[in-house]
C-alpha cells in the first residue's frame, strides 16, 4: 500500500521545499538568493507559503544577523530532506530508461505564459537531462493546436480553449480573471472592481484569438459591453497603454512586477462576482501515446504547477478572496 501523503503537502511545492532549504542551509534569505540565484522576494514567499500551510513558525529572524531554524523548523527541514531525496528518484528511474534520456522533445507554450513558465520548467527540464534535444514553441492557442494536430509539437501548456476531442487536456491549475489600471487611475485604491464599475471605462483589448473571445464572455455574461478604445496582440503593450493611463485591461496571468516596460506602474484589481476562470495545463494529442520522455517532463509540470505555486506569478490568494491571504514576507 503507498505511504499515506497529507493532503496539506499537496500544497507546498518541491520548488518552495528547495528554497526553505536553501534559506536553512545559509541562515539568511540574502546569502541563499546569492548561491542559488533566486531572488529573495521569491525564498521569502516560499517560506511564508509554507509556514501559513503548515501553521507553524519555521525561523527566528534575527534583525540584521539572519535566521535560525525553530525546533519544528529543524523537523521540517529534515522531512524535506527526505522528501525531495526521493522526488529525485524519479529522474534518477527516468535516466534508468535509455528512451527517456535520447531524442527530442517538442514544447509547446502559450505566449503570454512563456516569460514565467520556460526558464524554471521548460528549461529547468533540460538541465536535469542535458543530452535531450529541448525545443520551445510559442504560440496562441489556434497555433499550438494546429501544430499538435500535425505532430510538431508533443504537449502544449496552455489554457481549456476551444479543444477537440481528440485533444487531451490535463488541468494543472486555475487563473480567474483580474483588472489592472494606471496606479493613478480612481479605481487603483480599490482592492477589488466589478465589470458595471468598468464598462463605462475605456478598455486596451489583449486582442489574442480566443483569449479575446473569453474576455468578451464576461461582459457578454453580464449583459453589458465593454469600451474598447485600443487593441494589441502584445501583453507588454497592454500593459504599457495600461499604466499610461489609456484604458484597464483584463489578464489571467499574473506576473510578479507591476511595472511596464517604460517604467510606469500598474495596480492589479481582483476582479469582483463569479467568471469562469481559465484553466491552465498540459494538452496532447488522444491518438498518440506519450514516450516516456514526454511523460517524465509532464510529471515535473504537475510538480512545479499547481493552483497554490506558479512559477514567476504572484500567489493566488492575491486575488480570490476565498484563499487565505498569507502573512508579510520574512525577512533576514
Amino acid at each position: 500500500m503507498p505511504a499515506y501523503v497529507p493532503p496539506m503537502l499537496n500544497r507546498i511545492s518541491l520548488r518552495q521545499m528547495e528554497y526553505f532549504l536553501a534559506a536553512a542551509k545559509y541562515g539568511s534569505i540574502a546569502i541563499a538568493s546569492s548561491h542559488i540565484h533566486i531572488s529573495a522576494p521569491s525564498i521569502s514567499a516560499a517560506i511564508t507559503h509554507m509556514e501559513t500551510e503548515l501553521g507553524v513558525q519555521l525561523f527566528i529572524r534575527h534583525p540584521s544577523k539572519g535566521m535560525t531554524l525553530t525546533p519544528v523548523g529543524n523537523q521540517v527541514m529534515i522531512e524535506c530532506e527526505q522528501l525531495l531525496e526521493r522526488a529525485s528518484k524519479l529522474y534518477d528511474i527516468a535516466a534508468d530508461s535509455s528512451d527517456a534520456i535520447q531524442g527530442t522533445l517538442r514544447v509547446g507554450c502559450f505566449q503570454s505564459l512563456t516569460p514565467m513558465i520556460a526558464p524554471e520548467v521548460i528549461f529547468g527540464f533540460k538541465r536535469a537531462f542535458n543530452k535531450i534535444d529541448l525545443q520551445l514553441v510559442e504560440g496562441d492557442q489556434h497555433e499550438l493546436m494546429t501544430k499538435l494536430h500535425n505532430a510538431e509539437i508533443d504537449i502544449a501548456i496552455t489554457y481549456d480553449l476551444q479543444l477537440s476531442e481528440d485533444v487531451q487536456f490535463e488541468v494543472l491549475c486555475q487563473l480567474p480573471p483580474h483588472a489592472i489600471v494606471s496606479e493613478l487611475h480612481p479605481l487603483a485604491q480599490q482592492s477589488a472592481v466589478t465589470l458595471g464599475e468598468l464598462v463605462s471605462e475605456p478598455m486596451v483589448m489583449l486582442d489574442i484569438p480566443m483569449s479575446r473571445d473569453y474576455f468578451q464572455s464576461l461582459f457578454a455574461t453580464d449583459g453589458i459591453e465593454p469600451h474598447i478604445v485600443a487593441r494589441s496582440r502584445s501583453e507588454d503593450v497592454v500593459r504599457s497603454l495600461v499604466a499610461n493611463g489609456i484604458g484597464y485591461a483584463l489578464f489571467n496571468v499574473r506576473p510578479k512586477s507591476n511595472q511596464s516596460v517604460d517604467g510606469k506602474r500598474f495596480t492589479r484589481l481582483r476582479l469582483a462576482g463569479k467568471h469562469r476562470p481559465m484553466l491552465l495545463g498540459l494538452a496532447t494529442y488522444a491518438p498518440v501515446k506519450q514516450p516516456r520522455l514526454a511523460q517524465v517532463f509532464m510529471q515535473r509540470c504537475r510538480a512545479y504547477i499547481s493552483d497554490h505555486y506558479i512559477p514567476g506569478m504572484s500567489a493566488a490568494s492575491y486575488f480570490d478572496p476565498h484563499i487565505s491571504v498569507a502573512p508579510a514576507a520574512p525577512s533576514d
